[in-house]
């Protein structure tokens, strides 16, 4: 097909769920997916992304696109007819892409560490990842969304995390609704949408998978 678009991510990602999946959720595009554990380095996964050779990693008309909030700015350009994910101001555009950088950038490092470390490299992880929440509760106030009223880029890129929740307040012993309560009614909005919950993977599976992935983390 002359728009053939195909997906390789691997289900507990929350880089494909929370950004590529929910951004094609949301402006209705189909596409193949592809299931890719990147720990396995398969041929299709170098050839696609022969830099990071990481996943998600995006095809559409035969060619790549790689990182998730490339790809989320890219499926906003060529599917600007419906959804839009970025907003049209120059000024929020800069901010939306300003705090999606910043959970791109601080949040994944200290999550793993929480329930894949023990000892003090668990505890300044975790310290480091409160911090962060923190930052985004007072970020989004009052607001509905981190866009204002209007579901999108930031709230994108944060809900791929929302699976992982439950395995980082498991290990790290500390509840997200106890400690962030505007941040919890934020993602139970985002629940209500069909491409948040089509596109999220089941919080007690993650929790499965964290244990081990943990037990292999440690072994190695």
């Amino acid at each position: 097909m002359a728009d053939e678009v195909i997906l390789l991510d691997y289900w507990p990602s929350m880089f494909g769920m929370g950004t590529t999946k929910i951004a094609l959720a949301e402006k209705g595009v189909a596409y193949e997916y592809k299931e890719t554990d990147p720990r396995a380095k398969t041929s299709s996964l170098i050839e696609t992304n022969p830099i990071h050779k990481k996943i998600p990693v995006l095809i559409h008309k035969g060619k790549q696109i790689c990182e998730p909030l490339i790809q989320l700015e890219y499926i906003d350009e060529v599917w600007s007819d419906t959804y839009p994910i970025l907003p049209s101001d120059p000024y929020q555009k800069a901010q939306a892409r300003f705090w999606g950088a910043f959970i791109d950038k601080k949040f994944y490092d200290p999550s793993w560490k929480v329930w894949g470390t023990t000892g003090e490299e668990q505890v300044t992880a975790k310290k480091e990842l409160l911090e962060h929440f923190k930052t985004l509760e007072t970020e989004l106030g009052d607001k509905t969304y981190y866009g204002g009223d209007v579901f999108g880029f930031v709230d994108i890129a944060l809900m791929g995390y929302y699976s992982w929740f439950k395995a980082i307040e498991k290990f790290g012993e500390f509840s997200i609704e106890a400690e962030f309560p505007k941040l919890t009614q934020w993602t139970k909005r985002c629940l209500e949408r069909e491409s948040v919950v089509m596109s999220i993977a089941d919080s007690d599976k993650i929790v499965e998978y964290a244990y081990v992935l943990r037990r292999k983390l440690r072994a190695e």
